[in-house]
């Protein structure tokens, strides 16, 4: 018991208090894109028990089957609708679940918040499920150079580099085989992820856009204000159209979003 409880203070903690601050309108502006929510749906195949780690707000989180949700942050859970599975306050590591106990795990943008947990977090995900696995997360190689990170804002492109595992990375740790499909951001998701800028620059300037995306609240706000200062100043001379206008004639664009299936 020692033991769990310390895992649930390294953490769990720290994935609480990050999603404390940031998530309060989380429902609000992450809401689900229906093109990767159908992925999603589609990968998890017949699955009819699904664990689903770092379930936050509840986006993605399929209606029609027994699904057991995790999640650490209270301001996050407080999110969920009310047709939503109940929620276990708790980490990915370790589950509170038996070997092969569910037909599938899913982890929707979250492994990157999973810190010094992030390996053993993975291969519970393997373990609990008979099934498949599936993974939502971003390439930092490609996320890296959208022009927010390119131009603007190469810190968090470092940052991403060390909290972001690589595909390789995570087929590793889940073994098996692994299918691994590129997500294009369209240009009107409802979900505004950090790579759902890559369409619209003018985001930067919206604080509470830019609250909702973990890239920005794990910034110094020195930076934070530096990019805004720097983003407003190129939207209103005209130089962002000069380097990124062509964005425009765009539908959908390769920000980096992968969707992971594992097989045993």
């Amino acid at each position: 018991m020692a033991r769990n409880q310390q895992t649930w203070n390294t953490f769990g903690a720290m994935s609480a208090a990050r999603y404390d601050t940031i998530g309060r309108e989380y429902a609000i502006t992450r809401r689900e894109d229906p093109w990767l929510r159908d992925r999603i749906f589609s990968a998890l195949g017949d699955a009819g028990t699904v664990v689903n780690v770092g379930a936050g707000a509840g986006s993605y989180e399929p209606r029609d089957r027994h699904v057991l949700a995790i999640e650490p942050s209270d301001v996050m859970i407080a999110q969920r609708s009310a047709d939503l599975a109940p929620v276990i306050r708790g980490s990915s590591a370790p589950l509170p679940l038996r070997d092969n106990s569910v037909d599938a795990a899913m982890a929707i943008l979250t492994v990157h918040h999973w810190d010094d947990q992030l390996e053993v977090g993975v291969r519970e995900l393997r373990r609990v499920a008979c099934g498949p696995v599936v993974i939502v997360t971003y390439d930092s190689a490609v996320s890296a150079k959208m022009w927010l990170m390119s131009d603007y804002l190469p810190e968090l492109a470092a940052l991403d580099r060390t909290i972001f595992p690589t595909i390789d990375q995570l087929a590793y740790w889940l073994g098996g085989t692994v299918d691994v499909e590129t997500i294009l951001t369209s240009r009107d998701t409802p979900d505004w992820t950090l790579g759902s800028f890559w369409a619209h620059p003018e985001r930067v300037l919206d604080e509470a856009a830019r609250n909702a995306t973990s890239g920005f609240a794990r910034m110094e706000p020195t930076v934070v204000n530096r990019v805004v200062a720097e983003v407003d100043k190129d939207l209103r001379d005209g130089s962002w159209d000069q380097r990124n206008g062509h964005l425009q004639d765009l539908p959908a664009f390769d920000a980096g979003l992968r969707l992971l299936v594992a097989h045993p």
